[in-house]
This record gives structure tokens, C-alpha cells and sequence, in this order.
């Protein structure tokens, strides 16, 4: 995948989660960095850190309980260690440290 392609491709998905963040419920606030990075800080100061790795092609995801690799493949964010799905993933970590369900699909 060309860079180009990559940068469109995350830039959309940065603004789909920003997107699920506005509809949500829970106490979440978040901020977009220059570079693509995005930093969601939850009512008990933790944090999870998503940003777009273009040198690698991938969007990379750091929460409380790890480090999370994803690349695009047949239309989907994918988990470069176990194969899960990116918003599934997402949906896991942020429910975890809200305290509450949080949805980004």
C-alpha cells in the first residue's frame, strides 16, 4: 500500500473512532495530535493512545493492558498478533478502562 493510500485510509478511521467518541456516554475525553495520533484520557486519568504508523503501514494502539499492532487488509483493520479486529479491539480496551461499555461500532 502506497503511503498516500495509508494516510487516507487511517485519517478516516482516526475520524470514525472520533466519531463513536462524540456519541458516547462515557466520560472520555479526547484529543487529536498533529502526526495522527489520537489520546483518549478516561475519568480515572488513564489513557489510550492510537496513532497511525506510516512507516510501517499500520495503526498502532497503546492502552493499560498493552500494545496493539494493526494493518489493513481485505477492507478491515486487522491485529498483526491475533487477528482481531480493530473497533472490536478498541471496544474491549475502552470498556475496560471507562468502567462501562463503551461502543465504537
Amino acid at each position: 500500500m502506497e503511503e498516500t493510500e495509508f494516510n487516507t485510509l487511517a485519517g478516516a478511521t482516526l475520524a470514525r473512532i472520533e466519531q463513536a467518541l462524540d456519541a458516547c456516554a462515557a466520560d472520555i475525553d479526547y484529543e487529536l495530535q498533529a502526526g495522527g495520533v489520537l489520546e483518549l484520557e478516561f475519568g480515572d486519568g488513564s489513557k489510550i493512545i492510537i496513532n497511525r504508523h506510516a512507516a510501517a503501514r499500520e495503526i498502532w494502539v497503546a492502552a493499560r493492558s498493552g500494545g496493539f499492532h494493526f494493518r489493513h487488509e481485505q477492507g478491515r483493520w486487522v491485529g498483526t498478533r491475533d487477528g482481531a479486529e480493530l473497533f472490536a479491539t478498541l471496544e474491549r480496551l475502552a470498556s475496560e478502562q471507562a468502567g462501562e461499555h463503551v461502543v465504537f461500532t
